[in-house]
């Protein structure tokens, strides 16, 4: 029962990144006007907005117009209530887990929009810091660790930071992305991160040179990989670093 609700509060979340990573880069409130059909203007009514299953109902088109609504919104919902669930699998009812759902809300969000547009807004990482320093502040409270996350904000934003002072290539965006995704995860799983990070970057721009979908020269977005990557560490890092150290290490 609790996976079920847990699986909705993604979904509903998911519509409201659609909201989010559509006006966001236009400069849009997010909040101001209600959502609306964006060929015919017309408000799109509270029965229409079900996450997921208003987009079946509909059959993918507006109630209004007709006009054809972009398969990825209900993606994008039911990729984010399947995430919360594993999160939920993997912390239970914890500080952890709740966390963990702000994170991968913030992963979501600036993953796609600079995957649409290559681009970072401050809007968003700085929303990130300010969860961040929240749960920092509720760690201080119950007495837990915070060291380990302050030096993991350094080491994430830092490290990108020196690559684009001295070789260029990524964008100021990428560094506040691995810097707040490190004040989230700690020290030792935001070094896991940068690595996993790189890897999943130089496949993806392997895979798309040899597609002849993007040339050496073309700038390729960052923080996919970094959100994948950060995912893969909150869910499996500790084990595979374990696993990594008990037997492939020398």
């Amino acid at each position: 029962m609790i996976e079920i609700i847990v699986f909705f509060l993604g979904l509903s979340i998911g519509s409201f990144l659609n909201v989010c990573i559509y006006r966001i880069p236009r400069g849009e409130s997010i909040s101001f006007p209600p959502s609306h059909c964006t060929n015919c203007n017309k408000r799109i009514k509270a029965y229409d907005l079900i996450p997921v299953i208003s987009y079946i109902f509909l059959r993918g088109r507006c109630r209004y117009c007709g006009e054809k609504i972009s398969i990825k919104y209900p993606l994008i919902e039911l990729i984010t209530g399947i995430i919360f669930v594993v999160i939920y699998l993997k912390y239970g009812l914890t500080i952890e887990c709740l966390k963990f759902f702000f994170l991968v809300s913030f992963l979501i969000l600036v993953g796609i929009i600079d995957y649409n547009s290559t681009d970072v807004y401050s809007v968003t990482t700085l929303s990130a810091f300010i969860c961040g320093l929240f749960f920092i502040g509720v760690n201080i409270y119950m007495n837990l660790p915070v060291k380990t996350y302050i030096i993991g904000a350094i080491i994430g934003g830092g490290f990108i930071a020196i690559i684009i002072l001295l070789f260029g290539g990524m964008g100021w965006g990428d560094a506040e992305m691995c810097a707040f995704c490190g004040l989230y995860i700690g020290t030792k799983l935001t070094l896991f991160m940068l690595f996993l990070s790189i890897i999943i970057a130089s496949i993806v721009a392997v895979v798309n040179i040899l597609l002849k979908r993007k040339t050496r020269k073309d700038s390729m977005p960052l923080c996919p990989s970094i959100a994948v990557g950060t995912f893969i560490c909150i869910i499996w890092g500790e084990e595979i670093l374990t696993w990594y150290f008990n037997n492939l290490l020398f």
